[in-house]
């Protein structure tokens, strides 16, 4: 039951390929072995954290220092600082909301498939008696998909850093993750709006009247031509959302109390409306979430573990590799104002 208590961790834990330490760990300490146990609720990591008796958040958080008081509870900082990074992506995160499919890749290549239909492919009509089924063919893109590698360096000294309690310096580093999903909002968006590099810019829909701005009467155009797709998510920059939200459609007794009271904004025909204050050109994108955009990743949060592990944070690299691509193209279209 205590084998959390017996595993040496070492550096060469981090080495695992896509695997992250807490990965490693939960094989050598299964998390399904505590069940009914006081150590229920907790990953292999977790229990790590309790062994050294190591608090990170709450009430008397110890300082950063604690990880230090041997080689194993040393080797644990890496992770540690990966997750807190991890969380702010998390709560910064509208990625969910537009990305139909995540795929881990444990290479820098990847080429991802496409199938372009015809309006006579989607018609889907009935087939006689012995005759050919029509085909949707699904090939490869031409071209890659581009990964970036967005990220943070940590620079500061142990010393500077030794004292300071760990709910703090969580912030800190949450606010590094929030920092690289920002980033990578913002290259899904521009995949949506200039394509994947495989010929599939967004198509643009031009509003009735460019003078009076985004009217109720565009997004219903824009509505109707993204048919046969489901309009369920609308994004759009500062200036659009509070066109958008003026309208006097949107305008209702129900809508202003869930706003004023909850925050939560109505949703112009039924669709989810992100803000997206990265987009620098006058575009509203609207598509369905569903199968429009790919997004690949080369693994998870990536830290310098041995400059973390021998306290050298002076110039130690937070990063996090993906890119995106375009399933279906016609999934998503921009409304220009």
């Amino acid at each position: 039951m205590a084998n959390f208590e017996n595993i040496t961790i070492e550096k060469g834990m981090y080495q695992s390929g896509s695997k992250s330490l807490t990965d490693v760990l939960e094989k050598l300490d299964p998390s399904e072995n505590y069940k009914g146990s006081s150590l229920e609720g907790l990953d292999a990591f977790g229990r790590q954290l309790k062994r050294f008796d190591i608090k990170v958040s709450g009430k008397g958080s110890d300082a950063v220092e604690k990880f230090f008081q041997s080689s194993n509870s040393a080797a644990l900082f890496p992770e540690y600082v990966s997750r807190a990074v991890q969380q702010g992506m998390d709560q910064a995160d509208i990625l969910p909301d537009i990305v139909a499919t995540i795929t881990d890749i444990e290479g820098m290549d990847y080429r991802s498939v496409a199938s372009v239909l015809s309006e006579d492919d989607k018609s889907l009509k009935v087939v006689s008696e012995g005759a050919a089924i029509p085909q949707t063919v699904v090939k490869t893109q031409e071209n890659l998909v581009k990964l970036h590698k967005r990220g943070r360096m940590l620079v500061s000294s142990y010393e500077a850093l030794r004292f300071q309690r760990l709910d703090l310096f969580t912030v800190t580093l949450n606010q590094i993750g929030a920092y690289i999903r920002r980033a990578q909002l913002n290259d899904a968006v521009d995949v949506l709006l200039n394509g994947d590099g495989n010929n599939n810019a967004c198509e643009v829909v031009a509003v009735d009247d460019a003078n009076e701005g985004i009217t109720y009467s565009d997004l219903l155009k824009l509505w109707g031509k993204l048919s046969p797709y489901e309009l369920n998510t609308i994004i759009a920059p500062t200036n659009a959302m509070k066109k958008i939200l003026s309208l006097s459609e949107m305008k209702d007794s129900r809508a202003g109390l869930d706003f004023q009271g909850t925050g939560k904004m109505i949703t112009p025909l039924g669709a989810n409306l992100l803000h997206a204050p990265s987009i620098a050109v006058d575009r509203v994108i609207g598509l369905d979430k569903n199968c429009a955009l790919e997004m690949v990743q080369a693994g998870g949060v990536v830290t310098d573990y041995d400059k973390l592990i021998d306290r050298q944070l002076e110039r130690a690299a937070i990063s996090c590799t993906a890119g995106f691509a375009k399933i279906f193209n016609e999934s998503a279209k921009a409304l220009s104002y």
